[in-house]
């Protein structure tokens, strides 16, 4: 029996082929989500603007617009929970659908099993506001953990992060990454471990995901981008500050 806080979930999958469709449904509902289904990219998008879902599931291969540019759309306005499903393995198809702001993706064929866990994984992860910041708003209430790295500041439970006096537009995920990595610069954390403590997922084989979004997060970061530094053959850590970038 799903808790009460499970049953007011609410899911919009977005799907074009029906059994697919119908297994996505039966799946999320097992989990207590509220689902509405439609079958294009822009009937997603209306489904979104009015059911206000927690959770997003988007197939890659859509008619009219496809799965991109959907996740792209939702992205403008909307820090939802995107899980793309692609039935196509070139890698480049789902970088380019991580880079647009999906959380996670799934490859078809998959199983009921794998689609609810990689839910409950992201689940576990705080869901950042999508309020606007009132202009004069203060960096932080007095007892919220700051994060400080050369330019960079980071607003732990406000979850806003900056470089120097701009606001950075973060996704949930690159939030996620930027604190993990400023809370012990010192370490060098391997693409497994961030994994476990980003998504809450085990998946060695998905240590690409950390590529990506660091990948994402350095771009954002702009000229303090180099302070993630890659360790080769290991993983990533914040690097030493040496004077002005």
């Amino acid at each position: 029996m799903p808790d009460a806080a499970t049953t007011e979930r609410r899911a919009v999958v977005v799907e074009d082929d029906e059994d697919i469709r119908s297994l996505i449904e039966f799946t999320l509902t097992s989990q207590g989500f509220d689902v509405r289904s439609v079958e294009t990219g822009l009937d997603g998008l209306e489904a979104i603007s009015t059911f206000d879902p927690d959770l997003v599931t988007l197939d890659l291969g859509l008619p009219g617009i496809d799965g991109i540019e959907t996740c792209r759309r939702i992205r403008e306005t909307n820090d939802v929970y995107i899980v793309m499903i692609t039935a196509r393995d070139e890698e480049i198809d789902r970088l380019i659908g991580l880079e647009t702001g999906a959380d996670d993706f799934i490859s078809k064929p998959f199983s009921p099993r794998e689609l609810q866990a990689r839910v409950n994984a992201m689940f576990r992860r705080p869901r950042r506001s999508t309020a606007p910041v009132e202009e004069h708003t203060p960096l932080a209430a007095p007892h919220n953990e700051i994060l400080d790295h050369g330019p960079l500041k980071v607003d732990v439970d406000g979850r806003r992060a900056f470089r120097g006096d701009e606001e950075l537009a973060l996704t949930r995920t690159e939030f996620d990454l930027l604190t993990e990595l400023m809370r012990t610069p010192a370490r060098v954390w391997t693409r497994e471990a961030l994994l476990r403590s980003v998504w809450g997922t085990d998946w060695a084989t998905d240590t690409h995901l950390v590529e990506v979004h660091v990948g994402n997060l350095r771009r954002k970061l702009g000229d303090a981008g180099r302070l993630v530094r890659t360790v080769r053959g290991v993983g990533y850590r914040m690097d030493a500050l040496q004077g002005p970038l």
